[in-house]
């Protein structure tokens, strides 16, 4: 029986990336394989890889998801939105939420303001912090109204989640398309628009999908038996020619490296008895030691917080030990960790 206490792992404070790596493609990357261990540059990527290679990244946008307001009865309060509803309101956590009363409006700009719609909306089990559902108060397109008067939401290890002005532009990956997603798909930090050009030069292929990153993702686990463990379930899209390219390559017996965590659940959810399944989806898959992987031959991804479902993921691809060992190796020759961190790429065991 798995159990939480086996995702444990002391990390030194200084080992927190604050700031991005300049170049971004110049952070360094740990190759991890059943062969051993190599320590490499990201730029070094296109010696790792091969011509026909498939490279699957998720073009989400970070949207400006922290708001920060004034009641009208005076005083600040902070709203940071998590996941957008079919109905277009949002769900949201709330600082201070007691504050606040349901049909509240907190104003954010003399052209947008949020509707406080309904408190404690969604309950956490774990007795975090709950939901509560929002609605935006503006003329403008959500998106751009965002654009106007949010600011980047920043996990809270990174500067206590104050962005500066160079994050509007570091934390977003140069293929970032599709607004929505409340965190970045870290592991597409590392790539250069050139970088892309150059794999793309020797034969790899590179195509993407949209998976909006959301609050669950990098919440720890608060369970002792991961069994009992929920993931929070999240929406994506995948193309038919991103689709028709993977299942291709499946098929062929080439390889398949996701670009992240995202991408990896999105695949091996849309994986059917005919390959990838095109168009929109959504997935709650967690994946832990035992479990199977169809889809993926490689990951490339940042190194994750202990007791993160991210942190089980990989260990399901390499096995505990392996991951442990080199988280081990990573500390104490100095990489850089978490979203503006180094990266791994991990061949996983066929």
């Amino acid at each position: 029986m798995l159990q939480l206490s086996d995702f444990e792992f002391e990390l030194p404070e200084h080992a927190i990336a604050q700031v991005p790596m300049v170049p971004r493609d110049h952070s360094r990357l740990m190759v991890l394989s059943n062969e051993g261990r190599s320590h490499r540059h990201f730029y070094d990527l296109p010696e790792l890889v091969r011509s026909g290679d498939v490279i699957v990244m998720n073009d989400t946008r970070v949207i400006n998801a922290r708001l920060m307001g004034t009641r009208l009865s005076g005083g600040r309060v902070e709203i940071l939105l998590v996941e957008r509803q079919p109905d277009d309101d949002w769900l949201a956590l709330i600082r201070p939420s007691k504050r606040v009363a349901e049909g509240d409006e907190i104003a954010i700009s003399p052209e947008v303001s949020v509707r406080i719609v309904q408190k404690n909306a969604v309950s956490s089990s774990d007795h975090s912090a709950p939901l509560h559902r929002v609605r935006l108060m503006t003329s403008l397109p959500w998106a751009e109204a965002l654009e106007r008067v949010g600011q980047v939401p920043l996990p809270p290890y990174i500067r206590n989640g104050v962005a500066q002005v160079d994050d509007l532009e570091r934390y977003q990956t140069v293929v970032a398309r599709t607004p929505g997603a409340v965190a970045a798909p870290t592991a597409g930090l590392h790539f250069t628009d050139e970088l892309l050009d150059r794999l793309r030069s020797m034969g790899v292929i590179i195509w993407s999908i949209t998976l909006h990153v959301g609050y669950g993702t990098f919440k720890p686990i608060s369970v002792t038996n991961l069994d009992d463990h929920r993931m929070h379930e999240e929406s994506y899209f995948i193309s038919e020619d991103t689709a028709a390219a993977v299942t291709r390559a499946k098929k062929e017996g080439r390889r398949v490296i996701a670009v992240g965590t995202t991408v990896t659940r999105c695949l091996e959810s849309a994986w059917g008895s005919d390959g990838i399944q095109s168009g929109a989806g959504s997935t709650a898959l967690f994946l832990r030691p035992g479990s199977s992987v169809h889809v993926i031959d490689g990951l490339i991804t940042n190194f994750h917080l202990p007791r993160s479902s991210l942190l089980v993921l990989v260990s399901a691809l390499m096995g505990i030990e392996q991951i442990k060992s080199g988280y081990a190796e990573a500390i104490s020759r100095g990489y850089r960790f978490y979203s503006y961190g180094d990266a791994m790429l991990l061949w996983v065991p066929q």
